[in-house]
């Protein structure tokens, strides 16, 4: 499998979960990976990553996909995504939106001119919070 992601160019990032997720899943099979059907996929690619893995919805896509990579390009199996569907995926909530008046007090809060000034630039530029980099 290793090999097979190197040839096709992916990512470190990409590597290393989809190794870590089928060296997790080998110990927890039935038999061969080469003799499991889709009866025997569908359970461990949905139920298995959420109940013994404690992943959350958006964390099941790249086990998904390293399930996917490993049947279909390392074994050359057929893979269902109508058989084993990706999560359900997590309803994003939108972050409070300070008021006005909340604005008004938190830069009115900065003890140097300096502070004043980035905070305002920062409300006016509508910077985000990315990467960590901006507290």
């Amino acid at each position: 499998m290793l090999e097979e992601l190197q040839r096709r160019n992916y990512s470190e990032s990409t590597i290393r979960p989809y190794i870590r997720t089928v060296e997790q899943l080998l110990p927890t099979l039935p038999r061969s990976p080469d003799q499991l059907g889709p009866e025997h996929i569908r359970p461990i690619s949905g139920s298995h990553c959420f109940r013994e893995w404690k992943l959350a919805p958006n964390t099941g896509d790249p086990e998904a996909a390293a399930l996917r990579f490993f049947y279909v390009q390392v074994l050359k199996r057929g893979w269902s995504v109508a058989e084993t569907p990706y999560p359900k995926k997590k309803v994003l909530h939108l972050p409070q939106v300070l008021s006005p008046q909340e604005v008004a007090r938190l830069i009115d809060a900065a003890e140097m001119p300096f502070h004043c000034i980035l905070l305002m630039t920062l409300y006016a530029t509508g910077a985000r919070r990315a990467d960590g980099w901006l507290v």
